[in-house]
């Protein structure tokens, strides 16, 4: 356990913690030791429906949206504060939760958490419309309104930064929010909720309630006081999500899975390349939308680059996620775990070469598995095409240029890719070719909250980040002024 007191597990409504109607509660597990963390309230129907009248109460009262957008903007930025404040009990919170590396939760968790509230705080100033000149005898300009109640349902990977990348800008734009997090990860959402009350937000601004998704997040998506509705998880599910908001005609925002290449050309700096290509697959333990499990080499380079992965890749460090040297944890439950030794025994029927890796460590009960490299895989491999969600690597080779671009289209995925060159000219070349969100050039996972990210084609639609993600957050509307 932790020297921290984990809050007993209530819901978040209104401003109050609650227990479930029902008094039902359902364990969260230390995926580093498979062993139970504490329980947390699981919410039924009537706690959603508590929670979003909550939220309709305080949007319809003007609480928050009543603000103008630079006291809301202060308010944020107290939230960033408080984040930096407690930066020790949160990232021992996300560890413990989910299994991340200590030094990971700080140096990217926590710290781009806070900078997402510091973002959004910033953007919260100038959310104004515009005059435009018509041919009318009237004075015609635009508003931007907040839409309403905002439905967040965010996923286990990155709970505490995925969650201030939507409640950040519907806060911002002078929304309300309800907040499901994923049942396996929930604890830095309730912590989060204690620090927004704490910063300033108004009661029933942001409400937080822990259940199943078959449950609460099916209640939340079909409640009809639900404005918008902001998703993060599988495409699966996202489809699911985007039908049954689109049968009330509510917006959504998904950013869905992902399947990314990562393309290594001959004229690369292979010692860049390969520290890129590592992060790329392991971070996060290889729990990323934006991952890159894809590795596309020249194949002048080929061999030569398999080799120096063979090398490196048994060296990373794997192991207590609390230990500030641990590169790659656990996986964040048994289920996912059982999923990459599935995809692993795949690759292996496939005629796919394990190059490294390809099997569980056994290590304190977690859910470890070995980062694992797979070589010889067709593209039509399932391995290949589909989303492992996991510290696996496919390498294949290519002849060309425009093979590469190709092989690195073929899946059904568009939310990011990368590209490892020293010419600067095929840089901006591929990265216009490539069918993805985000393209990241000699390096990987460059991510700040000014640059907006999401996807294309099963990969989702929107933009998280930036202030495209405002617009996702308000309505338009025009004013015309007749001047006879």
């Amino acid at each position: 356990m932790s020297s921290i007191e984990i809050e007993p597990g209530r819901l978040f409504v209104g401003g109050r913690w609650r227990e479930a109607a029902d008094g039902a509660r359902t364990e969260v597990l230390d995926p580093s030791r498979g062993a139970v963390l504490t329980t947390v309230a699981e919410a039924g129907a009537d706690d959603v429906d508590a929670a979003v009248r909550a939220a309709r109460e305080a949007f319809d009262g003007g609480t928050w949206s009543g603000l103008s957008g630079r006291e809301r903007g202060r308010i944020l930025h107290r939230v960033a504060e408080l984040i930096r404040e407690n930066a020790d009990e949160l990232a021992q919170l996300e560890s413990l939760d989910v299994g991340k590396p200590i030094s990971l939760c700080h140096a990217v968790d926590v710290t781009n958490a806070a900078n997402d509230y510091e973002h959004f705080a910033a953007l919260a100033h100038s959310l104004d419309g515009s005059v435009r000149n018509t041919p009318m005898n009237a004075l015609a300009y635009t508003k931007r309104e907040p839409i309403g109640v905002v439905a967040a349902i965010t996923p286990f990977n990155f709970p505490l930064i995925l969650a201030g990348s939507k409640i950040g800008p519907a806060l911002a734009a002078g929304n309300t929010v309800v907040h499901k997090p994923a049942d396996e990860t929930p604890l830095s959402a309730l912590y989060m909720a204690g620090l927004l009350q704490r910063a300033g937000v108004p009661d029933g601004v942001v409400n937080v309630v822990t259940g199943t998704g078959p449950v609460a997040g099916e209640a939340l998506l079909r409640h009809r006081g639900v404005d918008k509705v902001a998703f993060t998880g599988s495409t699966a599910i996202g489809r699911h999500v985007a039908a049954t908001a689109g049968e009330a005609l509510k917006p959504v925002t998904m950013e869905l899975g992902g399947n990314a290449a990562n393309i290594v050309f001959e004229d690369a700096d292979l010692e860049k390349a390969v520290g890129a290509i590592i992060k790329a697959f392991v971070f996060n333990t290889g729990q990323f939308c934006m991952g890159g499990p894809r590795l596309l080499v020249a194949r002048s380079v080929h061999s030569t680059l398999l080799g120096i992965l063979a090398d490196a890749v048994p060296g990373v460090p794997v192991g207590d996620p609390r230990d500030p040297g641990t590169v790659v944890g656990p996986m964040a439950g048994e289920k996912h775990l059982k999923k990459v030794e599935e995809y692993v025994d795949l690759a292996r029927k496939e005629g796919g070469r394990i190059v490294c890796g390809g099997e569980r460590l056994d290590f304190d009960g977690g859910f470890y598995y070995k980062p694992t490299v797979i070589a010889d895989l067709s593209n039509d491999s399932r391995v290949v095409q589909e989303e492992i969600f996991g510290p696996v690597l496919t390498v294949q080779p290519f002849d060309s240029e425009d093979e590469a671009v190709e092989l690195a289209n073929s899946t059904p995925y568009g939310l990011a890719s990368g590209v490892q060159t020293t010419n600067l000219a095929r840089a901006h070349r591929v990265a216009d070719r490539l069918q993805a969100g985000i393209v990241w050039v000699n390096d990987w996972a460059m991510l700040d909250p000014a640059v907006p990210f999401g996807g294309v084609k099963d990969s989702g639609y929107g933009r998280e980040y930036g202030p495209e993600a405002l617009d996702a957050y308000t309505k338009v509307k025009s004013v015309v002024v007749s001047l006879d």
